[in-house]
């Protein structure tokens, strides 16, 4: 096994399975509550997912910084790759591989049913609860336990980023250059600390929005954008 390959499992979910299946109802509750099931939004998802995309974030960085070789990998680099492994579309993946469509449609109160077909199958409400669930098992079992699972969840994803990264905004962007169109990068939302900013940022294209992305840097940001309006113009 090379040093930047983590090994194969038939089920890379089942330590994240065993710790969101171990969380206290105090955590378990919230992380398949939708905002709109709750008349207070600070019993949602929502606060555990600001925290999720926090750890997840590092934990996929951790394993990432000290097995690539520093003169190939440089920060440029490694942002793309974490960028891709820990994707809206890679959070999806590892929910749906996590059981958590059906955990949330379990967990909707009565009278919201005709809405949860549509919850379930958004891929920023499955990512949202995917980083809520990472954010819970953190404060219910700490960092290194909890980053051991991850990564073993987002092992393919991981792989799949260091094999075959993708830039998306190079990507989308040469799709419109055969069309003559451009697209453009505004930053719509900034929260917390200087230290410690969640960027959220548009994607537009003809004055459209055809995107949006978040991450701990406005390049991480773009990169998500880049990549949803890529699956919109699909």
């Amino acid at each position: 096994m090379s040093a930047n390959r983590l090994p194969r499992h038939s089920d890379p979910a089942a330590l994240l399975r065993q710790l969101l299946d171990e969380l206290p109802a105090e955590l378990s509750t919230p992380v398949f509550t939708h905002a709109s099931w709750t008349s207070r939004r600070s019993n949602s998802y929502e606060r555990l997912a600001f925290l999720g995309d926090s750890v997840l974030a590092l934990a996929v960085t951790s394993h990432l910084y000290p097995r690539l070789e520093a003169d190939r990998f440089g920060p440029g680099r490694l942002t793309k790759i974490r960028a891709q492994a820990v994707s809206g579309r890679s959070c999806r993946v590892v929910a749906e591989r996590l059981g958590v469509p059906d955990r949330l449609a379990a967990a909707a109160p009565p009278g919201v049913s005709s809405t949860v077909p549509a919850l379930v199958g958004t891929e920023r409400v499955l990512a949202s609860v995917i980083e809520a669930v990472i954010g819970a098992c953190f404060l219910a079992f700490g960092y290194e336990r909890t980053a051991t699972a991850v990564v073993a969840a987002f092992a393919p994803e991981i792989e799949d980023a260091l094999e075959h990264p993708v830039d998306f905004k190079s990507a989308l962007q040469e799709r419109l250059a055969r069309k003559g169109a451009l697209v453009t990068y505004d930053v719509v939302d900034e929260q917390g600390p200087p230290h410690d900013r969640v960027f959220s940022v548009s994607a537009t294209i003809g004055g459209v929005e055809v995107g949006r992305g978040r991450g701990r840097s406005k390049k991480d940001a773009e990169q998500e954008a880049a990549q949803a309006a890529l699956e919109a113009l699909e």
